[in-house]
């Protein structure tokens, strides 16, 4: 086969690897891609998001099956407009994946399908919003764009006059466009968080192994909120206890409820979970592959990953076997000095001989080629990923390889993984 893969980051680079690994896969492709993932797959100068491209690009090139990875093209329709032209795609349409698109309808169907989320309400005015919070005075709050927003849609004030300023800058301000138009005003909940991917072919769904994500720029989770600093996986505090109370409570009924809505999701579903005194809550989903979590996530996969895209093709989900390494992955990001504000480009990247370094997986997120030199070209630059028979031993690996690679005022968390590390000796 040849496989087309739609998109620019680290997500898309560690599909790219694991796709490669596939005894089914002559060649692979991407559109737009990066100056790592060129070592890995032919790049295309089409955007992500230019639906009509990537059509005329997957005709171009004969492809024979087509990942859609990032939210922004799936929530505009990219994988019905393939599908419509007959291309074997991996995502949800359009309809499914508003799951993602709109913080409220997710609200809504968690409440009307009785799925375990925070309490909240939704508000279509900022004057609404600051007189809510006011009355409430319970802080900290949690308040959410509506639409997409790059994964930094959430402001988590600590105090009223860091609220008002933050529901300004969404919903007069539009730092967020038309997503801030409507916001979500939710109850903050306690306890730790867990990611959990999951594949689905609408019919069936097949939890991936658990992760743990570290938004906060800085050390201490300290900051502000970006994309993602680095994962690990697994995530201790998903127990199998908590795993089966997931199944029950949440996986399979929301798979349930979007069928019963007319709006089947095939693909893969994000469910962010936070394990609170009450048991596991939803926080939020996304209707793709998360970034980084992806990254330490399918180093983890042993079965072909066409499989199992074919089998959600086929709806036939539930008549494959897939396997896991017990192995332990880490993901540590070296991010542009400045992020997630302003950053510079172009600086010159050492460490790396095609793009890789011995001993790890490095997924490039934010690089270029310019000159025949590896350089940034983005906020997220690369992820140091590693394998371990132990956290401890992953995370030496990742460091280790960090403290190598080089490029000026390189920015990066010191303490990815030490939750779970403590967590496990407690």
């Amino acid at each position: 086969m040849k496989v087309l893969v739609v998109g620019a980051g680290g997500r898309e680079h560690a599909l790219i690897r694991k796709i490669k690994e596939s005894d089914k896969v002559d060649s692979v492709a991407c559109c737009p891609g990066n100056g790592g993932i060129s070592y890995d797959a032919q790049c295309y100068d089409v955007s992500a998001t230019d639906i009509d491209g990537v059509v005329a690009l997957a005709k171009e090139i004969k492809a024979d099956f087509v990942v859609v990875a990032p939210d922004d093209p799936l929530v505009a329709g990219m994988v019905d407009a393939l599908n419509k032209e007959g291309f074997k795609t991996f995502g949800p349409t359009s309809a499914a994946a508003i799951i993602e698109g709109s913080k409220v309808f997710s609200k809504d169907l968690m409440l009307k399908y009785n799925i375990p989320t925070a309490e909240y309400k939704v508000f279509d005015k900022c004057d609404d919003v600051i007189t809510y919070l006011k009355e409430k005075n319970e802080f900290p709050a949690v308040i959410k764009a509506d639409g997409l927003a790059l994964g930094k849609g959430v402001i988590i004030p600590e105090t009223l006059d860091e609220a008002i300023a933050g529901v300004k800058e969404i919903m007069e301000d539009k730092i967020f466009g038309a997503s801030g138009n409507n916001v979500v005003v939710e109850e903050f909940l306690t306890g730790p968080e867990v990611s959990v991917l999951a594949f689905t072919d609408g019919k069936c769904v097949k939890p991936m192994v658990s992760s743990m994500d570290h938004k906060r720029a800085l050390d201490g989770d300290k900051g502000l909120n970006t994309g993602g600093m680095g994962t690990v996986s697994p995530n201790p505090y998903y127990t199998e206890d908590v795993a089966k109370e997931c199944m029950e409570k949440i996986f399979v009924p929301t798979i349930n409820a979007m069928n019963s809505e007319g709006r089947t999701f095939k693909g893969c579903l994000y469910f962010g979970l936070m394990i609170t005194p009450k048991g596991p809550k939803v926080i939020e989903y996304n209707c793709r592959f998360g970034d980084p979590e992806t990254q330490v996530v399918l180093p983890r996969l042993k079965t072909d990953i066409m499989d199992i895209f074919e089998a959600i093709n086929n709806e036939t989900l539930d008549e494959l076997d897939i396997e896991w390494d017990d192995k332990a992955c880490t993901c540590v990001i070296m991010a542009s000095g400045g992020y997630p504000k302003s950053y510079p480009k172009g600086i010159e990247i050492t460490g790396l001989e095609n793009g890789q370094r011995e001993g790890v997986i490095v997924y490039h997120a934010g690089t270029a080629i310019q000159d025949n030199k590896l350089v940034t070209a983005g906020g997220r630059v690369l992820g140091i990923t590693a394998l371990g028979n132990t956290l401890e031993e992953a995370l030496e690996k990742s460091y280790a390889a960090v403290n190598e690679i080089k490029f000026d005022n390189a920015h990066y968390r010191k303490d990815i993984g030490q939750k779970a590390l403590k967590a496990k000796i407690c």
